[in-house]
């Protein structure tokens, strides 16, 4: 039996009632599975030998509805030896910033000792979250870039095919951070011009997708399997189907379009190892694969009446 090393961001970030990641730890932990938290401050390398890390062991317990966590709390640290009896988890939050790729590149060290690595960071780093959704046919008309030349000539071409406004946000943030909708009847191309100054760089740009006010669609996947999914519909008036800022959620049945595209998607990133995936669905269209940490599990898991994490547990 594997031992399940997860690394993760200090517990004073995490909401730690919702959070995925303690959730599939307190989860292993119930299943009697050997498991531990690591810290970024306590992560390493060394090469010639194996790296003893200090990880540490907790405890906590549900609430009666098995998904929402009720307390959490660490207790004694021992010390990990990686081997090929290992999974390590990668659970850290975006921004995928330099400071992530560095973790990326350490863990890489880790899968010559053997360790399992989930996801792997070889298919984090080839594959941007959002730029990959936008190569499959399905996707939105998408602008990715700090052109303004490139970008008048994209709305231009949008706002001919009837488009009134659009989306711009960064390429590497998440939880809808840095997301906003402009009019194309304003002065668009400072507002662009700002985001790429305040970005340092290339920014995505979207026409605005009225369906989002329908709802925006959040299925897991692992190993090729659909966990579940739910609908994220945004508070009246607002376009963000984001739950941490307020959006409502219903379990919902994935359209065979939707399902066909992810499972397209699973098999392809199976192949670098790449098999814990939330995608974000707007329409029959995929606007985010997620692969560094995709969270809402907690929330899925709810909308179904069970704990997923167990239906994680039983693919391994």
């Amino acid at each position: 039996m594997k031992k399940h090393i997860l690394l993760i961001d200090p517990l004073e970030k995490l909401v730690i009632k919702k959070d995925s990641t303690l959730m599939f730890a307190l989860t292993l932990k119930k299943r009697g599975l050997d498991v531990a938290l690591i810290f970024e401050e306590d992560f390493y390398v060394v090469n010639n030998e194996i790296p003893k890390l200090k990880v540490f062991d907790f405890e906590g317990e549900f609430e009666d509805d098995g998904c929402y966590i009720k307390n959490f709390k660490m207790t004694e640290s021992r010390f990990w030896e990686a081997d090929d009896k290992s999974c390590f988890h990668m659970r850290l939050d975006p921004p995928f910033d330099g400071r992530y790729l560095r973790f990326l590149w350490m863990q890489r060290y880790f899968k010559t000792l053997g360790v399992e690595i989930l996801n792997d960071p070889d298919g984090i780093l080839l594959f941007n979250e959002k730029l990959y959704a936008y190569e499959h046919e399905s996707s939105l008309e998408t602008y990715v870039g700090s052109s303004l030349d490139g970008f008048s000539i994209y709305v231009k071409g949008i706002m001919a095919k009837g488009h009134t406004e659009l989306i711009l946000k960064p390429l590497d943030l998440y939880q809808g951070i840095g997301v906003e909708k402009i009019s194309l009847e304003g002065d668009f191309l400072s507002i662009f011009k700002e985001k790429v100054k305040d970005y340092q760089g290339p920014v995505v740009a979207q026409p605005f997708a009225k369906e989002v006010q329908d709802g925006e669609v959040r299925s897991f996947y692992f190993k090729g399997q659909e966990l579940g999914s739910i609908l994220k519909v945004p508070k009246k008036g607002e376009f963000l189907a984001n739950i941490a800022q307020g959006a409502s959620y219903t379990r919902y049945d994935l359209t065979d379009s939707q399902r066909k595209s992810c499972e397209d998607i699973c098999r392809e990133l199976a192949e670098h190892g790449v098999h814990w995936i939330a995608f974000d669905i707007l329409g029959e269209s995929i606007s985010e694969v997620n692969i560094t940490c995709p969270g809402l599990v907690v929330e899925v898991s709810k909308a179904y009446g069970r704990n997923l994490c167990e239906d994680i547990i039983d693919l391994f």
